[in-house]
């Protein structure tokens, strides 16, 4: 079996992953990992394969390092991303209904204008250069998305801290998990706070879950759960998105162009913005039994590490696969998950980009870095802490 000595989660491969995920896909379609003693998948097929295939790669178990059958978790685990069917199902099925294109439909009118408000207003009152990464990918969505889910007006600045503690739990206990223990306690009550019926208003996400419970599709004690998985899962990875898509933008001039010329292409370039930087980079499985692998075997209990990131760049699936291209198909990335456990909120991130971007580019004729951008290191996301952009109005 192929081996590596190297740590994916050590800061020059968190802040420049591609040569590391170069290195596993060239060195086989499994890898042992040895400094963990986990199994490494990097290419699109092995990565694809094992993520719809739930009842031989586990979530249950813990989709981070730790493996839940022998570690106790820090907080109980997310009922959609931590669980299997049939823990799994009435959660999901909750959620799907409520996030589904159809019921979106309604927020479309009220996020363009939001949208269109704010590239007007960081136009007045900071000029055509700005960091976009605090004036666009991150205040658009703690402006809308906390709305939807109905969240109060107080305390929202605790959403992006709290998410990048929960993606960093899912990797080893470096210094990165160091760095937020002071604040658990203190983000995980906050959080919770905003999980029960009373703090959430009575028109949004939060309470129809709430509302589902009533109906008996949840039980009371899942109903929390399942609004603190929108709360964990639906900010920071829309808000790097975001700003993948900005930073491909200013780096891909003519895409830009062609996204003006074709605002209705702004959905696809935002997946395409995914499959390229990838948000979530890695999330684990564990075996449910003795399985073979490319011919490789995996024992039972044994943990399974997914390179998404490296799956969507990978050449076997992907032609030219580090450009930003709209006439590209990005479907098949593996950006949102696949199978049962897909991102069940990806068209919600999927409307807030098409508002945002086809805000930005009624005003904006040209789009460029200003500056060098500045990445934050996550142990799971591929993050952003700024993005310094130029841009001309347009005429």
């Amino acid at each position: 079996m192929p081996t590596s000595e190297a740590d994916p989660f050590a800061p020059e491969h968190l802040a420049d992953p591609d040569p590391l995920h170069r290195h596993l896909r060239d060195t086989g379609p499994v890898v042992h990992l040895t400094r963990y003693d986990v199994h490494a998948l990097a290419r699109h097929q092995e990565v694809h394969a094992a993520l719809v295939d739930w009842g031989t790669f586990q979530s249950g178990a813990g989709v981070g390092l730790a493996n839940f059958r022998h570690e106790k978790p820090w907080r109980p685990p997310s009922l959609l991303l931590e669980a299997d069917p049939p823990h799994h199902d009435a959660p999901r099925r909750v959620l799907r209904e409520i996030l589904s294109p159809l019921a979106l439909r309604r927020l479309r009118e009220t996020w363009q204008t939001v949208a269109d408000e704010l590239v007007e207003a960081v136009l007045t009152e900071q000029g055509t250069e700005f960091d976009a990464f605090a004036a666009l990918a991150t205040a658009f969505p703690l402006r809308v998305f906390p709305d939807a889910v109905g969240l109060g007006p107080y305390g929202r600045e605790n959403l992006l801290p709290y998410g990048n503690m929960a993606f960093n739990a899912f990797g080893p206990r470096n210094d990165l998990v160091q760095a937020d223990a002071h604040r658990v306690a203190e983000l995980s009550a906050w959080v919770n706070d905003q999980c029960v019926r009373e703090a959430l208003s009575e028109d949004g996400f939060g309470a129809r879950i709430w509302a589902a419970a009533d109906r008996g599709d949840l039980t009371p004690a899942q109903a929390p759960l399942v609004v603190r998985s929108l709360l964990t899962a639906g900010v920071d990875t829309t808000v790097h998105g975001l700003a993948a898509a900005l930073y491909a933008f200013a780096t891909h001039p003519e895409q830009w162009q062609r996204l003006r010329e074709r605002p209705e292409l702004a959905r696809v370039a935002f997946d395409e913005a995914v499959r390229r930087e990838s948000p979530v980079q890695t999330f684990f499985r564990t075996a449910t039994e003795d399985v073979d692998i490319a011919g490789t075997r995996i024992p039972e209990g044994g943990k399974i590490l997914m390179f998404l990131g490296a799956a969507n760049r990978d050449p076997r699936r992907w032609s030219d696969p580090g450009r930003f291209d709209l006439a590209r198909d990005p479907s098949g990335h593996v950006g949102f998950g696949m199978g049962i456990h897909q991102c069940v909120g990806q068209h919600v991130a999927r409307l807030e980009a098409e508002c945002l971007l086809t805000a930005l580019a009624r005003r904006a004729a040209h789009l460029e870095l200003a500056g060098p951008p500045r990445r934050h290191l996550n142990n799971t996301l591929r993050s952003w802490a700024q993005l310094p952009l130029r841009i001309r109005t347009a005429s």
